[in-house]
């Protein structure tokens, strides 16, 4: 968990993400959850891999974020990998149902995060990569990073 500005807490990142896919407009939602969900995600026991989102009915469902059960729980836990609604306004879900179907985009969770005490996602409209696009894009890391390597030996030496 990671303490940001403005009163705000990851708790949780999409690290394939990033590698995976280009990322083209960025979305914040709300998450309509259970109240174990929350003790769980304030506990830090979320995962955002291999999640997506999808849109159904004029309604925006995130599938496949696993929350771990809640281990103070008397009874009443909830199903670790259930479908969660996101709450968007309409225009916005009009916006990306135009987008996901007619491009071939799609809906990818970059970070689950508390802000004022409500837990939101960060939503990326998404384009996928092909194999070759990573292979450049690891290319340019590994470049940066020895262009980073010489100029720390240059100014030490």
């Amino acid at each position: 968990m990671v303490q940001d500005s403005n009163n705000e807490r990851i708790i949780c990142r999409n690290r394939k993400a990033r590698h995976e896919y280009f990322l083209l407009d960025k979305y914040e939602a709300g998450m309509v959850l259970l109240g174990t969900e929350v003790k769980s995600l304030r506990l830090g026991q979320a995962n955002l891999k291999d999640s997506y989102a999808k849109i159904k009915a004029g309604e925006v469902f995130l599938y496949n974020m696993h929350i771990g059960i809640y281990p103070f729980a008397a009874h009443g836990n909830h199903d670790p990998l259930r479908p969660r609604k996101l709450l968007l306004h309409k225009r916005e879900i009009k916006h990306l149902t135009g987008k996901v179907e007619e491009r071939g985009q799609a809906l990818i969770p970059l970070e689950v995060h508390f802000r004022k005490g409500k837990a939101k996602v960060t939503l990326a409209l998404a384009k996928g990569k092909r194999k070759y696009d990573k292979r450049q894009a690891i290319r340019k890391k590994e470049e940066q990073r020895e262009l980073q390597r010489e100029q720390r030996y240059t100014v030490k030496g």
